[in-house]
């Protein structure tokens, strides 16, 4: 019997699900060979952030932002994305990784994300971001980079 394929995603590598970017394919046939797609509470807030930074940019409408944030929350409901909870503690454990890591410049949303994903005990972690992907490596995730 094979290991469940579980991964963490960031919100770099989950953008391409719902936008078309570059990588989107690849990241597309990733998200379709894993068992199951984990993100945090963190992840929704971002996205939020990045569809309406987005639409301000003029790459989205008002119309097809709201619709690409519907269908986030419309595939946490479906289970198709697995929400886990950001508890306080994981902040703690951002600025040790923060303080461990400080030679890979992490940010406090990327050490945000690593902690979590740690604390889950996730050992796949999705991405486009080269310091994630790097810290990431350091820690002993095994990185897909989109």
């Amino acid at each position: 019997m094979s290991a469940e394929r579980r991964a963490y995603l960031d919100t770099s590598a989950l953008a391409k699900w719902y936008l078309n970017e570059p990588g989107s394919d690849d990241f597309v046939s990733y998200l379709r060979g894993l068992d199951v797609a984990v993100i945090s509470s963190l992840t929704v807030t971002e996205m939020r952030s990045l569809l309406s930074k987005r639409r301000r940019m003029g790459d989205l409408t008002v119309a097809l932002e709201a619709v690409l944030f519907a269908a986030l929350l419309e595939d946490l409901d479906r289970g198709w994305l697995q929400r886990y909870p950001m508890e306080d503690a994981r902040f703690d454990e951002a600025t040790h990784l923060m303080t461990r890591y400080g030679d890979h410049s992490l940010r406090t949303l990327d050490a945000l994300h690593l902690a979590q994903a740690a604390h889950a005990g996730i050992a796949m972690l999705a991405t486009a971001d080269a310091v994630m992907d790097n810290a990431a490596s350091s820690m002993g995730f095994d990185v897909a980079r989109f």
